[in-house]
């Protein structure tokens, strides 16, 4: 399912950041009283009953043609309206009406996107502070105060019920998402794997600005290759075209099933490609690495096991993941990572009976009982297998939340040794017996 993005827009100083990390639950974005803080977008995962939604921060618009500044602004939040599917006018209720306001709501009426009237900074919602932006023509402003957090739950009904409904899709297409840092030839791989020239390629890292959908089919399965941007740092992220790829390839990820991580071998693993593989596994995505321009990689006995304990050692969980070694350029290999992803497709649906996992989880605790709590005995009395995509298994006991997370890790081990669930995180809930 596609994430919605909501985007926070108006001119400056009227509580565009106080409101996003009021939304946010957090501080990410700098709040100050000086006007124009806010220069650069930020953005965040955010959810409200149920709707998970991406929340964009933009810097104030003003709009002065004599202030370099102020026209980079103004072009990152015609980034940010466009990439948006709902947007939030904030204005301030203390300062009232602003000519600039309604400037603000042109663009917003020529950009025909979906949007809603914020009025913040209103203490009491009962009073009649906002209703002169009736005015504005932008229907009914919705008062909220990001200081204190009063009505934001009202605002954020009002945000969740302007998405489309949440319907399940009907494509049954297995979408795969190509991600990885700039430049580790990701487009080349696809276009390796499909034996055509779909995707630009060039020695410029970073060709790729949106995430591309290409469809496949493969031993009667129909794939959608994404091929998306690579993801920078943070920090790195200092031009709105790479904001938004950014924001991009975290929105591929989330629509996926399965992710392929391209790694460069010559420069090997970075902490950048550690932060996208956690990113997609945490998400609970399938994952596959593929190991590029192997070819020009100096081999020595048994390069590649080496490689692999290497990448384990940073991160355990890439001991369950499949690994393959290929060339983008020479073609070597790659057309074995689409009988890999319908391996890790066929892991990833795997559902194993309740009294298979009742008797997995019996040689388990006889083979090392729980830890025992001072006082309290600790006893898993049940398991079974709640979910599929990712793969999920519930153990049921009388004192869940005294069970250390070493024994989870235990339990985990021990049902991967049974099943493996390659290429898939495998998730242990600890839940209390029914009484």
């Amino acid at each position: 399912m596609n994430v919605p993005v909501v985007a926070l827009v108006g001119r400056p100083n009227v509580g565009k950041s106080a409101l996003f990390n009021r939304i946010a639950g957090g501080d990410a974005a700098i709040v100050s009283e000086e006007a124009g803080t806010t220069r650069d977008r930020h953005f965040t995962r955010a959810e409200w009953n149920g709707r998970a939604f991406w929340l964009v921060d933009t810097g104030g618009i003003t709009e002065d043609p004599r202030i370099p500044m102020d026209i980079e602004i103004r072009r990152q939040v015609d980034q940010a309206i466009a990439e948006a599917d709902l947007l939030l006018l904030v204005v301030d209720a203390r300062v009232g009406v602003h000519p600039q306001d309604s400037r603000v709501v042109d663009m917003l009426r020529a950009a025909r996107k979906p949007w809603l009237l914020i009025a913040n900074k209103v203490d009491d919602p009962q009073s009649a502070d906002f209703y002169e932006f009736y005015s504005l023509g932008a229907g009914d402003p919705i008062p909220v105060s990001a200081q204190n957090g009063r009505n934001s739950g009202d605002f954020l009904d009002a945000v969740v019920d302007s998405f489309p409904p949440a319907e399940a899709s009907e494509d049954t297409s297995l979408r795969v998402a190509v991600i990885g840092r700039p430049n580790v030839g990701k487009s080349s791989f696809i276009n390796k794997l499909l034996g055509e020239e779909r995707l630009v390629v060039a020695e410029e890292a970073g060709t790729t600005r949106d995430a591309i959908d290409t469809p496949f089919r493969y031993h009667g399965r129909e794939f959608v290759f994404v091929d998306t941007a690579g993801l920078r740092r943070q920090s790195k992220i200092d031009d709105g075209i790479e904001f938004y790829s950014s924001l991009r390839t975290r929105r591929a990820i989330d629509s996926a099933d399965i992710c392929v991580l391209l790694i460069d071998a010559a420069e090997g693993l970075h902490n950048q490609d550690l932060k996208i593989a956690t990113l997609a596994w945490e998400n609970g995505r399938a994952l596959i690495v593929v190991v590029n321009k192997w070819d020009l990689k100096e081999k020595e006995s048994k390069t590649s096991a080496h490689f692999e304990k290497e990448m384990e050692e940073k991160a355990p969980y890439f001991r369950f993941i499949p690994f393959l070694f290929t060339s983008a350029l020479t073609g070597q290999r790659v057309h074995r990572v689409l009988d890999l992803i319908l391996t890790v497709e066929q892991e990833r649906h795997k559902r194993i009976t309740t009294s298979q996992v009742n008797t997995r989880l019996e040689e388990l605790v006889a083979r090392r009982q729980p830890p025992q709590a001072a006082g309290r005995e600790i006893k898993l009395l049940y398991a079974t297998q709640v979910e599929t995509a990712p793969p999920t298994i519930a153990v049921f006991g009388n004192h869940p939340e005294l069970v250390q997370e070493h024994y989870v890790r235990y339990l985990h081990n021990g049902f991967r040794e049974a099943w493996g669930f390659t290429g898939n995180p495998l998730r242990i809930l600890m839940r209390r017996r029914a009484a």
